[in-house]
């Protein structure tokens, strides 16, 4: 069974972490690669840019991103598979920049992820 949890990326590395991917479209800022210790940077399943800036973290528009979010990715069932096949089974851990530690890209791919392997 896949577990998928989440951390912001300037939170230590831990090995606890299982698998670390890199769910944002952009590189944290002060970050260096080594620091990171990423498994894997799955960027091209971020939100678009446009839909990143739209939402801005405002929670009254969460409910929105996540649709709009969801649409993003049906229209990319092959990015989609490629990730779901890196970690079927796996005890993962999606890394994500954003101060918003509940409302936030990781959070909704997590949910998205998760109906997709049941």
């Amino acid at each position: 069974m896949t577990q998928i949890d989440l951390k912001r990326i300037y939170q230590p590395y831990a090995k606890s972490d299982g698998m670390r991917v890199l769910v944002d479209r952009l590189w944290p800022r002060g970050m260096s690669k080594e620091k990171a210790r990423l498994d894997f940077w799955a960027k091209e399943i971020a939100p678009s840019d446009e839909l990143r800036k739209w939402y801005g973290h405002q929670p009254n528009r969460w409910l929105e991103f996540q649709k709009r979010y969801c649409a993003e990715l049906n229209a990319q069932p092959d990015v989609v598979n490629d990730l779901v096949e890196r970690i079927k089974g796996q005890h993962v851990t999606f890394l994500y920049s954003s101060k918003e530690e509940e409302l936030n890209n990781a959070a909704a791919l997590r949910d998205y992820i998760q109906q997709r392997l049941k």
